[in-house]
């Protein structure tokens, strides 16, 4: 009668125009081998952010899981950093209405 509690990384999404990629971690408590509970935390990863001279600054990503770090690693390309900085900037000089 062993409870065991395990993660996993079990919905990887990219989604939109600058491929956002949104993760789904299940935290899974068990008793011999059969699943009891099941919960879920979310969180979405941008290719960066800009720093003080608008330079993008990447995303870190070394403590996300190495299957996470492969998608955003293939779909962040050159082309998709260059237009989510320029969104970014973009969205810096709108002033409120």
């Amino acid at each position: 009668m062993a409870l065991a509690e395990s993660i996993e990384y079990d919905k990887i999404e990219v989604v939109g125009q600058y491929k956002f990629v949104q993760v789904r971690k299940a935290t899974i408590i068990s008793k011999d081998g059969k699943a009891l509970s099941r919960s879920y935390e979310r969180h979405m990863l941008d290719a960066g952010e800009l720093d003080g001279n608008d330079a993008l600054v990447d995303r870190d990503i070394s403590a996300e899981p190495a299957e996470v770090q492969a998608i955003c690693n293939a779909v962040w390309t050159q082309s998709v950093k260059d237009a989510w900085k320029a969104k970014l900037i973009a969205g810096k000089n709108v002033s409120p209405a």
